[in-house]
């Protein structure tokens, strides 16, 4: 089981592929599995470090004040740690907020910069939506009933509820074979999404950057687009026209294909 000692907790890690490193951060409450469709097709062309954040997963979770900053620094720990000296980043919403972080202060580490369903600061409409997820988590006293029944209806798109029932069906079951974390620990990593406000630092940003959203993700929308694609310098606007806040899952062959063209585009 691969663990490694980074900014004073014990963060857990996978590595598979051949290429440049890739560094896949995990969105809210997930661990570093939420990429396994990901996974199969980067790891043709790219190292891959798929890495649970503070409080997810099988990484740390010590008490305290968790921030997108502190993320980043635990990232960038990491990848000191595991020797990777430069590296592709790439985060869906909570982990694209880290790579922001990661990107602005530790440009180095930072070949290229991959942001999906991505926000700069949180604005009062995600606030309200992430604080119903909290409530659902100490009402239900379970992250991963939280998961399946507060997080998946922003996730997908009311067509593939009704028309791929047996789908959400089974990523409801991945879920649930997933580690998960106590809600304590929930609480704090969430407390970093409400928190989080990168505004000030995304001019710093100096890898080239693919920032990516679902036409019908509510959560974290095209109203962000703006903000993120006219503060970072050199970035590229891309619209999943049939997709919500998971395009990672909704429309897995072209969320891959069009990741993998900005990627490939950028190593050497």
């Amino acid at each position: 089981m691969p663990l490694v000692q980074a900014n004073n907790i014990e963060i857990y890690y996978e590595v598979t592929g051949e290429g440049e490193p890739l560094v896949l951060i995990p969105y809210l409450a997930a661990d570093q599995a939420c990429y396994a469709f990901q996974v199969a097709d980067y790891a043709k062309h790219f190292t891959c470090y798929t890495v649970d954040l503070r409080g997810a997963g099988l990484s740390g979770k010590p008490d305290g004040t968790y921030t997108t900053e502190l993320f980043a620094d635990d990232v960038a720990a990491f990848m000191h740690a595991t020797g990777i000296q430069s590296a592709h980043v790439s985060g869906v919403s909570l982990g694209a907020a880290t790579g922001m972080w990661l990107a602005a202060k530790y440009p180095a580490l930072v070949k290229s910069l991959s942001l999906h369903s991505a926000w700069h600061a949180t604005d009062p409409y995600l606030r309200a939506v992430v604080e119903i997820w909290r409530t659902i988590a100490r009402a239900l006293d379970s992250v991963t009933d939280m998961v399946i029944e507060g997080i998946f209806p922003y996730c997908f798109t009311p067509e593939l509820y009704a028309a791929k029932p047996e789908y959400i069906d089974s990523l409801a079951d991945f879920v649930r074979s997933r580690p998960m974390a106590p809600v304590d620990a929930f609480l704090r990593q969430s407390g970093a999404v409400l928190s989080h406000d990168a505004t000030a630092v995304l001019g710093q940003i100096q890898a080239p950057t693919q920032v990516t959203f679902g036409r019908h993700d509510v959560a974290t929308s095209t109203r962000f687009a703006g903000p993120l694609t006219e503060a970072i310098k050199d970035s590229e606007l891309v619209i999943f026209e049939d997709c919500s806040h998971a395009a990672i899952y909704e429309n897995v062959e072209e969320f891959n294909t069009t990741t993998l063209a900005f990627l490939t585009r950028h190593t050497g």
